[in-house]
């Protein structure tokens, strides 16, 4: 069984669900499961011993409408012993005031936040206000597909060895 549940927001088509299959590539398919919040239950979130979840930014920094539908099942789950990262997609460059600010607000509703790993540095990225901003990093990796996407791969990979470490699986 997969020890890592990757939870996003969004379409098959879109990048939420591109970034994601591409983390879990990273960490290999046979560690990771996907799953979208639009179908996932408390029971899914709860059978993994790592978490992340992922959204994008919709409008003014709205996580997407999926996650608002899921996003009290989130809360209300049992993560006390887990450990959990997320990713967020936004535009910098045409939303630089709630840049990935769907991130934060995913962040701001978890019930246990001392176990968030993989905070992500702010450097490399041009924007002047973002809730998923604390301590001058991002809560998460910060993924700009409309104004940096030749970074995405990079960005990822780094991100995922990252977590490997922060998880323990190395």
């Amino acid at each position: 069984m997969a020890k890592i549940g990757i939870f996003y927001g969004g379409s098959l088509k879109g990048s939420t669900y591109k970034a994601a299959k591409t983390i879990r590539d990273h960490f290999g398919a046979g560690l990771v499961s996907l799953h979208n919040v639009n179908e996932a239950t408390r029971e899914d979130l709860e059978k993994y011993k790592y978490l992340i979840l992922g959204t994008s930014a919709w409008g003014i920094g709205e996580m997407h409408q999926d996650w608002e539908r899921f996003i009290d099942v989130l809360a209300e789950a049992d993560l006390n012993k887990k450990k959990v990262a997320l990713f967020g997609l936004g535009d910098q460059i045409e939303y630089p005031e709630s840049f990935v600010d769907g991130m934060g607000t995913v962040f701001c509703r978890l019930p246990v936040k001392e176990n968030v790993v993989g905070f992500w540095p702010t450097q490399g990225y041009s924007f002047y206000y973002s809730t998923a901003e604390m301590d001058g990093k991002f809560v998460g990796l910060a993924i700009d597909e409309d104004s940096q996407p030749e970074l995405t791969e990079e960005r990822i990979t780094k991100w995922v060895e990252q977590l490997k470490k922060e998880f323990q699986l190395n």
